[in-house]
This record gives C-alpha cells, sequence and structure tokens, in this order.
C-alpha cells in the first residue's frame, strides 16, 4: 500500500537521520581531538570544492527520474529502461568528468588553502583520495535512483545510511589507532565501494528485468527530459555557489584554520537545519493535493499558514541555537585548542540561516506548483552576486573593523543576496503564475517576521549569562531563549485566528493521509 511504503519511506529516513547525525558530529570530534582543527578545516575546503565540481550533474539524476514515476505508474518497462540506460550513461560521463577536473585543480590547492604549510599533510594525495571517494558514488547512482523511482526509497536510505555509518566506524578508529588523514580518506573509499556492491546486488535482483531491457530514448521523452535538466542545471548552480562558495573562499582569503571553526558551527546549524526540514518533507504531498483540490484563495491563505508555521519554527530553534552554540561546539567537538569564534560570528550566521530558512514554505508551495521553471535563472544572479559580494566584503570588514571580522563580511554577503534576490524573485514567482495574484501583503508580512527575529535575537544577546560550566550555562541560556521566543509565538497564536483555522485542517489532512482506509497488500 503506497500509504504504508510513504510512512515507511519518512520512518527510515527519519531514524538513519538521527543516527548519522550524531555519527557526523563523532566523526569530526575525533577528527579534531588526533589530527586538529586545522586538518578539519582542509576537510571542510575540500569537501567544498568537489561540491563545485558537482555541478556537473547538472540535475540529471532529477529531471531522469521523476521522468520515470509516470511509466512506471503505466507499466511502461521499455521506457523506464530507457530511461535508466541513459541515466547510467550520463552518470559515468559526469563521474569521468569529476575526476579529469579535480585532478586539474590539484595543483591549485595551495592557493585555495591559505595557510595550508600550517597543516602539515600533502594536500596533494589527501584531496585526491577524497575526490575518488566521491567518483566512486557516480558508479552505482543509477541503480539507486531506480529503486527510488519505484517508490523503495528506505532501500536505498538503508544502504546508503549503513554505509555511512560503517564509514564513520572506520573512521574513528583509524583515527584512534594511526591519527592518519590519509587512511581516514581511505576509509571512504573503501565505504563507497561496498555501497555499490551492494546497491548492484539489490537492484540486478528487485528489477533485473529493467536493467536486461536495453532500449533507447524516444524524441519526446527526450524533450522533456532536456527541459528539466536546463531547469535543475541553473538552479544546481546557484545552490553551489552559495552553498559552497563561502567555504572555498574563507579558506583562499583567510585560512583553513579559520574554515574549521567556522565549520563546527555550520556542522551543527546544518544538522538542525536538517531536523526542522523533516517538518515541512513529509507535508510536500498533502500541499500537493491542497494546490489540486482548492481555489487560488484557499491556496494563499495555506500559504500564509505555512509561513507563519515557519516564522515560529525558526523563532524557537535559531534562538535556542544562539544561545547555546558556543557551550555545543566546545561539547561536540571538546579540543586542547580554543574552538569559539567572536559573538559576532555565531550572531550573524544564526540571522543568516534564519533568512534561509524562512524560504521554506514558499519553496514547499513553488515545487507543489511546479513553477520552479519559471525562476531558473534566478539561482545564477543569486550565486554570482554571492560570490562577487563575499570577496568584496572581506577587504571591506578587515579593513574597517580588523581581520576578526573577515568571515563576518562572507556571511553578510550571503544575507544581502538572500533578502534582495531570493526574498524577492521566489514569491513573486509563486504569487504570478501559480496563485495570479499581487505578492505586496506577502512581502510586507515576510521582512516584518524577519525584523521581528533580528530584535528578538539582540535582545537574546543581551540575556545571556556566563558559568564556569558548559553545562549550567547551556542549559540556562537555552531556557532564557526558549522564554523569549515564547513570547511572539503565542502571540501569533492567539492574533491570528486564520492561523488557529488553519492548524485543524493542515492536522486533520495529514491525520487523514496516514489513516488506513485501504485494505493491506
Amino acid at each position: 500500500m503506497d500509504k504504508k511504503r510513504g510512512l515507511l519511506n519518512v520512518i527510515v529516513s527519519i531514524a538513519f537521520k538521527v543516527l548519522l547525525l550524531v555519527g557526523a558530529i563523532l566523526v569530526r570530534r575525533f577528527l579534531i581531538k588526533y589530527i586538529g582543527d586545522e586538518v578539519n578545516g582542509l576537510n571542510s575546503l575540500y569537501t567544498s570544492i568537489i561540491g563545485f565540481l558537482a555541478v556537473a550533474e547538472l540535475g540529471v539524476g532529477s529531471a531522469i527520474t521523476f521522468c520515470m514515476y509516470k511509466p512506471i505508474v503505466e507499466g511502461d518497462n521499455d521506457k523506464v529502461s530507457a530511461l535508466y540506460h541513459l541515466f547510467t550513461k550520463l552518470y559515468l560521463i559526469i563521474g569521468a568528468i569529476i575526476l579529469v577536473v579535480g585532478c586539474a585543480l590539484i595543483p591549485l590547492l595551495p592557493y585555495l588553502a591559505a595557510d595550508y604549510q600550517d597543516v602539515n599533510q600533502n594536500v596533494y594525495l589527501t584531496f585526491f583520495l577524497m575526490l575518488v571517494s566521491v567518483v566512486v558514488t557516480y558508479l552505482f547512482s543509477s541503480k539507486t535512483s531506480l529503486i527510488n523511482a519505484y517508490k523503495n526509497n528506505y532501500i536505498a536510505t538503508i544502504i546508503s545510511s549503513c554505509g555511512l555509518i560503517l564509514q564513520y566506524a572506520l573512521q574513528i578508529t583509524v583515527l584512534i589507532l594511526t591519527q592518519s588523514f590519509v587512511w581516514f580518506l581511505v576509509c571512504a573509499i573503501g565505504a563507497a565501494l561496498l555501497q555499490w556492491g551492494v546497491t548492484e546486488l539489490v537492484a540486478r535482483k528487485k528489477y533485473s528485468f529493467i536493467i536486461k531491457n536495453k532500449q533507447k530514448i524516444d524524441t519526446e521523452t527526450k524533450k522533456e527530459v532536456t527541459k528539466n535538466v536546463k531547469a535543475m542545471f541553473m538552479h544546481k548552480i546557484g545552490t553551489v555557489l552559495v552553498n559552497t562558495a563561502d567555504s572555498v573562499i574563507i579558506s583562499a582569503f583567510i585560512g583553513v584554520v579559520i574554515l574549521g571553526k567556522y565549520t563546527n558551527y555550520t556542522t551543527i546549524m546544518v544538522a538542525m537545519t536538517g531536523v526542522l526540514g523533516l517538518f515541512f518533507t513529509p507535508l510536500t504531498s498533502v500541499i500537493g493535493h491542497m494546490c489540486v483540490e482548492n481555489d487560488t484563495e484557499s491556496i494563499k491563505k495555506y500559504l500564509n499558514f505555512f509561513h507563519t508555521f515557519n516564522f515560529i519554527l525558526g523563532v524557537i530553534f535559531f534562538l535556542g541555537y544562539y544561545a547555546v552554540i558556543d557551550n555545543l561546539v566546545n561539547i561536540c567537538f571538546k579540543s586542547d585548542e580554543p574552538l569559539e569564534l567572536a559573538k559576532s560570528v555565531s550572531f550573524i550566521i544564526t540571522l543568516n540561516y534564519f533568512i534561509q530558512f524562512m524560504r521554506q514554505s514558499t519553496q514547499l508551495f513553488k515545487d507543489a506548483t511546479g513553477t520552479f521553471y519559471n525562476d531558473r535563472w534566478k539561482p545564477l544572479f543569486e550565486g554570482l552576486l554571492n560570490v562577487g559580494l563575499s570577496i568584496g566584503f572581506i577587504y571591506l570588514f578587515s579593513y574597517c573593523f580588523g581581520e576578526d571580522f573577515a568571515v563576518v563580511g562572507v556571511i553578510v554577503a550571503t544575507i544581502i543576496t538572500n533578502l534582495t534576490i531570493c526574498h524577492i524573485v521566489e514569491p513573486h514567482v509563486l504569487y504570478k503564475y501559480a496563485l495570479k495574484s499581487k505578492t505586496t501583503g506577502y512581502y510586507i508580512r515576510n521582512y516584518i517576521y524577519i525584523l521581528v527575529f533580528a530584535a528578538l535575537l539582540v535582545v537574546l544577546h543581551f540575556c545571556l549569562q556566563s558559568y564556569d560550566s558548559e553545562w549550567i550555562e547551556l542549559l540556562v541560556n537555552g531556557s532564557i531563549a526558549v522564554a523569549i521566543a515564547v513570547v511572539p509565538c503565542v502571540a501569533v497564536v492567539l492574533l491570528n485566528k486564520d492561523f488557529r483555522h488553519y492548524f485543524k485542517q493542515v492536522l486533520e489532512r495529514i491525520k487523514n493521509k496516514f489513516k488506513k482506509t485501504e485494505p493491506a497488500d
């Protein structure tokens, strides 16, 4: 039964996500303890560089997997087979491109890691090993997508998650026994090869009728794939330029030592936002049905509800993050060397991620209404502006406020990019092409929410307490953050009748979605 399978996919994803978050934090802690935060920074730089190279994927996977859904439902195995074999060829080409371009970048590594001499590692060998570990995953990506296309995401999740858990266990063991960054990276290659083998066995056992069926793609489907790939390509470039550029710029212009400390903060932030995303991702299909069943006025009201819900979640969690992040970094990544960044950096990191998080509701409704194609050029301008401002602000902030504020300049650039492009273009596209109405009301409410959060963040900053014990300080400041967050959240619920009304409706829809109304298979 599809509902049971959907629920199983969600449960498995959540369970493994929590395990992987804990595993990632433990690996980073042992990496810092046994090799140093400098190597941690180098590892983060490598990840960001390879993230840039992954733009070669062009969104091919998402585009072709999307095209598989309809022929699978219709039982058109020939078309599924044609898409699968096209997918396989494209990913082998993409993997080869990433390997070649990555090798070509190796001589430039000393320029991308400003103070790499302090790390005492062979940057050429270690980068190559990480590059290989990533390229290996492209050898079985088509089979993973085939499994997902048949709604068996939980199988692919179990394989990939168990592979990562094994990788983390091996890496921690190697760090304790050898303190070697080289063997640390070799473990990732070994885990990727194991995932490849298991994925091959499962895919060939369950879908041999697709894999063995050699078919060619037809012209009409090729046009559909091409259109989707073009749109996804633009979004992919923007995502890479925004999400990975900051780390590369910090490393190249400031140094891998600072990058290591910065990524300690963002690792916890990304973990937290990943958990917050679970509040939205399972609701995607619910929202999709809303958009089909209701008129545009009703959809706008639902969007307003989710936007307010977005704000409430953001206020609670991001204020909490700012209150306890310094303590969490020291507790999670305990080291003999100081790991804390200046409070101004954690302040601006918090504000930046809150502003990005406030896009969640709009993005969900854009996906549900199929308007992602209409703003395909937006990510490119967003990425280019972010890179240009980041480099410029490094020099500006260093000159005006001192070198310690250079990192702040990079994050401020991302904030400006989000406020002037993302928070304007994305709602405009949604309202113009899907809701057929003006965006003025949404803009006013959205920027008020952001200003309110910024004001609450300032209030929290002056309320934070200092204690000798990390745990006591964490508990006290966390409690203060919750107390401050309660005020605007309660105010929104009490003053907004529409919010309470639609909250009840959404809960009812979720309840009905998972109610066992169909007989078991």
